[in-house]
């Protein structure tokens, strides 16, 4: 689950760790509002989307007078922003982040993540900060710096003196650095998070340590323990899809091909996915109806399969053990009733209950073409979508 920068940034200043004055804002009026009420001369205002590489897409505009203010909210709101980490859609901009302007003197970069590798958590650090990690790491890895944390013990204070020395923070300032890495650890680790970044950390000419950015992904099976951070999200920002799947209990991930793809178990759906690849389609989406699926379950499965437009066909590919492959039949025959099927269809389907699960399909006078195996059922769909389906 992901967050905006404003509220990533309230996350922050509950842990101490200094962040720039701001308020958001709705709507024009809030926006001109919120920059009264921080006053000047200097604001920002920055678009509040699920994504990075906003100042590049043209998000974050500096306004010297209040005049400025309202003319970069109007600009602002409602427009689509395209960055590289949307899709070619872009994202349309609902709220605003109205900050007070920051004295810069040098830019550093912060972020924080698990690395499965050594099943610990890193802190990152890179004296090249407003850059892209990726870049960097691409470019200049020398430039990025890591810190390992026990678990047992957490974030030591020595560690975090390391980074700053390493990155260069200058020495007068290096306690302020180290308390705000130590904060930041406490917030990702408190709160359950998979992601926090802050590029760029920033040193201001007044000698003071700011998060100029935040963003923050926290672990979805985690959330249960944060109904504050639950309550955080927005579900503008997520795929629609996605949130109908959470309703039912699905574990679903859009994608950007034109196979949708039904299966149960989330190794049997990678594989599935694979497989599609391999014979040259591109899968739409990963869902997993789970082991024990009720047919109401398949059925709104297959229902948000069927509501997304780039689909072309469907694979259903089901090995049934606790999920019975009657049960899946059923699911299938009502759904594609109730929403028209009229796209391709191939069932896979194997294990308890498979010769039922066939004759309901088999009688369900549906346009279904049956599968044998995995492969063959990979190898079908791809020839059922066809070359025009397989466009980029």
């Amino acid at each position: 689950m992901n967050i905006h920068e404003y509220q990533g940034k309230a996350l922050l200043a509950e842990f101490g760790v200094p962040v720039p004055r701001g308020r958001v804002a709705f709507t024009v009026e809030e926006a001109v509002r919120a920059a009264e009420a921080l006053g000047g001369p200097l604001w920002v205002v920055k678009a509040q989307i699920h994504a990075g590489g906003r100042g590049k897409a043209g998000g974050v505009k500096l306004a010297r007078s209040i005049d400025e203010v309202r003319a970069h909210a109007e600009t602002l709101l409602g427009k689509t922003l395209v960055t590289h980490q949307t899709t070619p859609a872009g994202k349309v901009v609902r709220r605003l982040l109205i900050e007070e302007g920051t004295n810069i003197d040098r830019e550093y970069y912060i972020g924080v993540v698990v690395d499965r590798g050594s099943g610990r958590v890193v802190m990152m650090a890179s004296s090249e900060g407003g850059v892209e990690i990726e870049e960097v790491a691409a470019k200049t890895p020398e430039k990025i710096v890591k810190a390992t944390i026990d678990p047992a013990t957490g974030m030591m204070p020595y560690q975090a003196r390391q980074l700053a020395y390493a990155i260069g923070i200058p020495k007068s300032l290096v306690n302020k650095a180290t308390n705000f890495m130590l904060g930041l650890y406490r917030a990702f680790v408190e709160k359950d998070a998979s992601l926090a970044e802050i590029n760029p950390l920033v040193v201001t000419k007044e000698g003071d340590i700011v998060a100029l950015d935040a963003k923050f992904a926290f672990d979805a099976n985690a959330l249960f323990r944060h109904p504050e951070i639950t309550a955080l999200s927005d579900l503008d920002e997520e795929d629609p899809k996605e949130v109908e799947a959470s309703k039912h209990g699905l574990s679903y991930i859009a994608l950007d091909g034109n196979i949708g793809c039904m299966v149960n178990g989330a190794g049997l759906a990678m594989a599935t996915m694979d497989i599609i690849q391999f014979y040259g389609g591109r899968p739409a989406n990963f869902l997993d109806v789970g082991g024990g699926a009720s047919k109401e379950k398949v059925t709104a499965a297959f229902k948000i399969i069927l509501a997304d437009p780039q689909v072309k066909g469907i694979f259903v590919n089901i090995f049934g053990g606790i999920m019975k492959c009657d049960v899946i039949a059923e699911g299938i025959v009502a759904a594609a009733r109730e929403v028209g099927l009229d796209r391709p269809l191939v069932v896979r389907l194997e294990g308890t209950n498979v010769e039922l699960g066939k004759e309901i399909l088999d009688r369900s006078g549906l346009s279904i073409v049956s599968a044998d195996s995995m492969a063959d059922g990979a190898e079908k769909i791809v020839a059922l979508v066809g070359e025009g389906g397989n466009e980029a």
